[in-house]
């Protein structure tokens, strides 16, 4: 199988090769550079699948969150709620050790927790979306892609704005951002931050709660650039971050059998005796030292990075039964130190490189971990794990990018590293009709791996060029919260590994921008994530493949009226996957949509005016249910987004409808022995805005 589709990879390539040889060469649109090789490059000389998000784009399409950034990927998913997990080309988030498989990076501060995903995007001057696995240059997360936000530098030019918005719900956001500098050419100032708070649409029927779905946010970041001279600038950026959720638009049904049992006018109108809240409390600090000569540049980087989360939910998201007082709750504090030395060629050098050493450490404690469940007013289960875990990371990487024509480059990478993990915890149980219990387990294990990316890149004429990649990618592997015994092999599980074949072309014409790519891989050991008597746990499944086109563009119709879009199609199976229990090969890869599509126009008038509507597609997709032991297929849905305004050279007024039809679709589902959750997509939402440049 893997022969025959590399075989037609090279095979399209070819045919698409020898059709754009003659086609004739037009006026560019303009150069578009990126940093997605830690360098500044033309995006259409680089070998991989990017997309990249422009500060203009953000804020006509109202992305306000990672998600919303999701949601314009090709082939990337992700549910809001319950952590936020993700899936990118069939790789799922990988619970136990809390990564998403694609990381975050923001002034440098790497983000993979799933309890602290969605970042500040204020101050933004582009996202970069990096597909495909990026572990030579972004390290041991990176299996599926990674999110480069680039903030704005502040210079001598005082500049800001502040946004106000009002919308369904009670939703209430104010942004500011302000630049300035303090010495002139040498100081500069950044501060920008985010307040936000929702009701949200949930009643809690059980005590009369109205707003049982409430939402509070707050962001601040601070950044100072210092110029010492021409060649040598530090950079420190501090972040302070603080959200509050309850609940959630969430429908618990005991014993439920199908999707088709879960509405979402009874989750509006839901029941719960427990009260269900996250609190997430995150402060960070990023230091940047750049020492620029002309044929090299040096960058140190150091970043910290402290997470509190604290959680407790209704255990069977239901009122009035057998259950009541049922409970979870989940404490976690999560410490960890980045380092990276970094060399890359000067602006003046013909030659592109770089290479580097990097470090982490990480120290994750769970106090309490408990589970407390009733059965008739009484207490007959409990349990209680307390942890710490501590992690470290060591590796060197390089990679370079070597002409080897003025047609053809080829690009050479790898990064060695070497990951400890060390665990120390003691495990509480309780039973009725058994008593108390507890044992210890404590365990390390290390692992060493080598990822390597090969990458050819033909420029076929000044508008089209293609490229065809081989690459690595791992997820490590880790111990699970709750231990089932003091058995290590009980409570650990392997890292998962994927090779990765990838072949594209991309094109800037006249009016007219796409790319386009093919790939496949093939995973060993991957992440998945199951429930047995209660006690949630990561199991590796030993093979599974993902296959899979992307395609977006962009389309100037004239001065005035612009078309873009993307669209991407994947198939996934596990290949094999034997539970023990259960044989699940041959079944699709859970939480991977079938297919993924979003196309936009926009309109702007010379006078100021603008309108425009963004509609997005996603197909079916499977969710798995443990307590039938099987996966329940989740049908797909289609939104429609909507936004009117008038622009002056200061002002920004509009009005934006999201969901227009108000679609109802469920974006995730988990299922145990005592209750089946579904989550819900919001309904339609209204809202209006007011923002002032200057």
């Amino acid at each position: 199988m893997k022969k025959f589709y590399i075989k037609r990879l090279l095979l399209i390539s070819l045919v698409v090769n020898s059709i754009l040889q003659g086609a004739q060469k037009t006026t560019n649109l303009g150069d578009v550079f990126v940093s997605a090789n830690k360098i500044e490059e033309n995006i259409k000389d680089i070998p991989q699948s990017i997309t990249v998000i422009d500060k203009e784009i953000i804020d006509e399409k109202g992305i306000k969150n990672v998600a919303d950034v999701i949601n314009e990927i090709p082939n990337m998913y992700i549910s809001p709620s319950h952590g936020g997990a993700l899936n990118f080309r069939g790789l799922n988030t990988s619970m136990f050790t809390n990564n998403n498989p694609v990381v975050i990076y923001i002034d440098g501060i790497p983000t993979t927790d799933r309890n602290s995903f969605d970042v500040s995007l204020q101050n933004i001057e582009r996202i970069e979306i990096l597909r495909g696995p990026q572990g030579t240059l972004y390290g041991k997360d990176a299996i599926g892609g990674v999110i480069n936000v680039i903030t704005k530098e502040p210079n001598n030019i005082t500049s800001g704005s502040i946004n106000l918005e009002y919308g369904s719900n009670n939703y209430k956001l104010t942004t500011f951002d302000i630049s300035t500098p303090i010495i002139e050419n040498k100081l500069f100032f950044n501060l920008n931050g985010s307040i936000s708070s929702d009701d949200g649409w949930v009643k809690n029927n059980y005590n009369k709660d109205d707003n049982a779905s409430k939402q509070k946010e707050k962001r601040f970041n601070t950044t100072f650039l210092y110029k010492v001279n021409d060649k040598l600038s530090t950079k420190l950026v501090l972040k302070k971050e603080k959200t509050k959720n309850y609940w959630g638009n969430d429908l618990g049904i005991a014993n439920a059998t199908s999707l088709n049992q879960f509405k979402r006018e009874d989750a509006k109108n839901t029941s719960f005796d427990m009260p269900s809240i996250e609190k997430n409390d995150i402060d960070s600090q990023s230091l940047n030292i750049k020492y620029e000569e002309d044929k090299y540049i040096l960058n140190f980087l150091t970043t910290h990075k402290k997470n509190r989360f604290d959680s407790i939910f209704d255990a069977d998201f239901t009122s009035e039964n057998a259950y009541d007082g049922s409970y979870m709750q989940r404490d976690m504090t999560n410490d960890t130190y980045t380092g990276e030395v970094r060399l890359t060629n000067g602006k003046n050098s013909n030659f592109k490189w770089i290479g580097g050493l990097y470090f982490d450490t990480e120290e994750r404690k769970y106090n309490p971990y408990l589970m407390d469940y009733y059965f008739n007013n009484s207490l007959f289960m409990s349990g209680n794990a307390v942890s710490s875990a501590d992690s470290s990371t060591k590796a060197i990487f390089a990679q370079t990018m070597i002409p080897i024509n003025d047609k053809v480059e080829l690009t050479l990478g790898g990064r060695y590293q070497k990951i400890k993990k060390t665990i120390d915890m003691t495990v509480f149980n309780y039973a009725m009709g058994i008593g108390k219990s507890s044992f210890d387990f404590d365990s390390e294990k290390t692992w060493n791996t080598f990822l390597p990316k090969v990458a050819l890149s033909y420029k076929i004429n000044d508008n089209f060029s293609s490229y065809i990649s081989f690459s690595k990618g791992y997820m490590p592997g880790g111990f699970n919260n709750y231990a089932s015994s003091s058995n290590e092999k009980q409570n650990l599980f392997d890292p998962q590994k994927s090779t990765n074949y990838e072949l594209g072309i991309k094109a800037q014409l006249k009016d007219f921008i796409f790319s386009a790519s093919i790939f496949r891989m093939d995973i060993k050991d991957i992440h998945v994530y199951r429930q047995v008597l209660g006690n949630y746990y990561t199991d590796n499944a030993q093979k599974a493949y993902s296959q899979g086109v992307e395609f977006d563009f962009t389309y100037f119709i004239n001065d005035n009226i612009e078309l873009s879009g993307a669209v991407g199609l994947i198939d996934t199976k596990y290949e094999s996957f034997d539970a023990g229990d259960y044989d699940f090969s041959n079944n699709k890869i859970e939480n991977t949509p079938s297919h993924t599509a979003n196309i936009s126009i926009s309109y702007h008038h010379p006078k100021g005016f603008y309108a425009r509507a963004d509609l997005k597609n996603q197909g079916s997709l499977y969710f798995y249910d443990d307590r039938q032991k099987k996966f329940l297929k989740n049908d797909g849905y289609t939104t429609l987004d909507t936004k009117l305004g008038y622009k002056t050279s200061n002002w920004d007024i509009y009005a934006y409808v999201k969901n227009l039809t108000d679609t109802e679709y469920i974006t995730y589902y988990n299922s145990n022995s005592m209750v089946s959750l579904a989550s819900f997509g919001d309904s339609r939402i209204i809202g209006v805005g007011l923002k002032y440049k200057f």
